[in-house]
């Protein structure tokens, strides 16, 4: 995880030497840190700092600036249209890598940018000025020279972190791998209890992982897995879920960190049900799952089988039916959960038996409906496909 306390420092020390506002992303644009405003603030530095990422329309901008693969600040101009003032961008590298960009909001520079990104650059990789030094506001070349030593540092320290994190990244790969022989090369070494969580990405939105409480290992992609101590995997998921708007699966807990694999098999088995099931989103946990946690571990093969039970049934009788099994086959309040006449339940629950051949006040018959309208659910289609 970042060292946040490390990065806010130097951002700060920056923000204060040349006066100007700063902010610190990582390569992705998510926000890191940020120092005290001095003078304007635009609506990009706005929605940085409060949604913790640059929207895709301002990252595209920026990165016709070659900021990318420049190897020092780049000086970007105003943009009216969407609302962006004059900045200069420093890629963070390292060892000829970019692992982030540090901010700098100038409004002494020029308000009109030039027709074509790619035009010369000035001295500092950006465009070129025809004002003298002098005369270009607060951030001069001269004074971003000046911290240049706190702009390595905080280069240097992004790639220390990207490293641990792939460390630790393959570690929890290996840590929660079903292949036995992968787990034995697992180097990571995490005291128990232990419980796995699983959560469901999102592409508009980001968590930031880096903050986590110590102790929690995470590793990025489909779903997101995470590590936490057991008293605090609830407040983990609850937070990453939270963080990307889906859900979330937590595993039962594990004392010993070797079977936590298993607890990452039911994290990933939870996140199918939350996913699926409004009553047990947005965080599902495993030992709460009940009969779901059976049908969670049926193959698409089977679910389908399942589902045919119900695939007579369009999407308002397989709603009525499920509701009237749900709460026990008892008409009032499946008639006042709906908000339909009683008799208009009547009217649909003798339709769907038609339709299904079923008996709905035999228990076998009831059970059958039943498990085919959660696995028809579950298979993530309603019941009419």
């Amino acid at each position: 995880m970042h060292n946040t306390a490390d990065l806010q420092e130097i951002v700060d020390e920056i923000a204060a030497r040349l006066g100007a506002s700063a902010t610190l992303e990582d390569r992705s644009f998510r926000l890191l840190a940020y120092g005290a405003q001095h003078g304007d603030i635009d609506t990009v530095r706005q929605e940085s700092i409060l949604r913790r990422r640059a929207t895709g329309e301002v990252r595209d901008y920026f990165e016709r600036y070659g900021i990318a693969r420049a190897g020092g600040p780049v000086r970007i101009p105003a943009d009216a249209e969407l609302r962006v003032l004059a900045r200069v961008c420093w890629p963070l590298r390292h060892a000829e890598v970019t692992y982030g960009y540090l901010w700098l909001l100038d409004p002494g520079e020029l308000a009109d940018g030039p027709e074509h990104p790619e035009s010369p650059q000035g001295e500092l990789g950006g465009r070129t000025d025809p004002r003298p030094h002098g005369e270009r506001g607060g951030l001069s070349d001269a004074r971003l020279r000046a911290v240049a030593p706190l702009v390595a540092r905080a280069a240097a320290a992004l790639a220390q972190e990207a490293r641990s994190r792939q460390d630790l990244g393959r570690g929890l790969r290996a840590l929660l791998s079903p292949d036995p022989e992968v787990r034995a090369g697992a180097s990571l070494e995490v005291p128990g209890p232990v419980a796995a969580i699983a959560v469901r990405e999102s592409p508009e939105r980001v968590a930031a992982l880096w903050t986590l409480p110590r102790g929690v290992l995470a590793r990025t992609g489909s779903p997101v897995a995470l590590l936490a101590p057991a008293h605090l995997a609830g407040e983990v998921a609850q937070t990453v879920q939270s963080a990307y708007g889906t859900a979330a699966g937590i595993g039962a807990p594990r004392d010993d960190p070797a079977d936590a694999w298993l607890s990452w098999r039911e994290a990933r088995q939870a996140l199918r049900i939350a996913e699926h099931f409004p009553r047990h989103a947005p965080v599902a946990r495993w030992e709460e799952l009940g009969v779901h946690r059976l049908l969670s571990r049926l193959s698409q093969t089977d679910l389908r089988e399942l589902a045919e039970e119900t695939a007579a049934l369009d999407a308002e009788l397989a709603q009525t039916v499920e509701v009237y099994l749900d709460r026990g086959g008892h008409v009032q309040k499946t008639a006042a959960e709906l908000g339909i006449h009683r008799q208009t339940l009547y009217y649909r629950l003798g339709k769907a038996e038609r339709l299904t051949h079923r008996d709905l006040s035999d228990g076998d018959d009831r059970l059958a409906v039943h498990l085919g309208l959660k696995a028809a659910r579950l298979r993530g289609a309603d019941a009419s496909s």
